[in-house]
């Protein structure tokens, strides 16, 4: 048996004995709810939606057709985690905004608030290149007190879940499962 091999029997396995905290049409069900919300808020404001590469990908394709008026998307990837299970403190912008956000209301799409500091890094450089407003909608948000900030929530989320390593609808284990039907969590991580 090869390393390659070994590795994905680990991954294969890890799933198996993960915890499902949210099924796929729960998660479903948060994303219209998150939708709705955006419509309301967002509908007049010919918003500039970046996805973050590559945790929003999933939500950004499961919200966006969801949203009833007319918006512009582009994508941007920053990260501090990389494949590893835990971030530091280096922000990587591996792609930066390529739209131009001067002038525009912006929302920004993310699998995931944990902490905040990406999602603080990439919303303070979408204000510094001129964006009139950022909102930032998230699919989870990990319930716990030691965010980036006091009190740091996303404009718009999905669901709010324990402060555990979490896979599924975007979120990864070394860089596989994004594509999990539903919300998983690591046993013993």
């Amino acid at each position: 048996m090869t390393l390659d091999q070994l590795r994905l029997g680990d991954i294969r396995r890890m799933r198996a004995e993960a915890d499902c905290l949210a099924d796929g049409p729960t998660v479903e069900a948060a994303i219209a709810r998150m939708a709705a919300a955006i419509n309301v808020r967002l509908a007049k404001s010919d918003p500039l939606v970046f996805a973050v590469m590559n945790g929003g990908l999933i939500l950004s394709g499961r919200l966006l057709p969801q949203l009833d008026f007319p918006l512009e998307v582009s994508y941007l990837h920053a990260t501090r985690y990389g494949h590893a299970t835990q971030g530091d403190d280096k922000m990587e912008w591996r792609a930066h905004p390529s739209e131009d956000a001067r002038g525009r209301t912006v929302l920004v799409v993310d699998d995931v608030l944990d902490e905040g500091h990406t999602l603080i890094a990439i919303t303070d450089r979408l204000r510094a290149l001129g964006a009139n407003e950022v909102f930032s909608a998230v699919l989870v948000d990990k319930l716990h007190q030691h965010k980036a900030r006091p009190g740091l929530r996303a404009d718009f989320t999905g669901l709010e879940l324990p402060d555990r390593f979490l896979f599924g609808y975007g979120m990864d284990y070394r860089g596989y499962w994004r594509n999990a039907n539903g919300i998983y969590a690591v046993k013993d991580l």
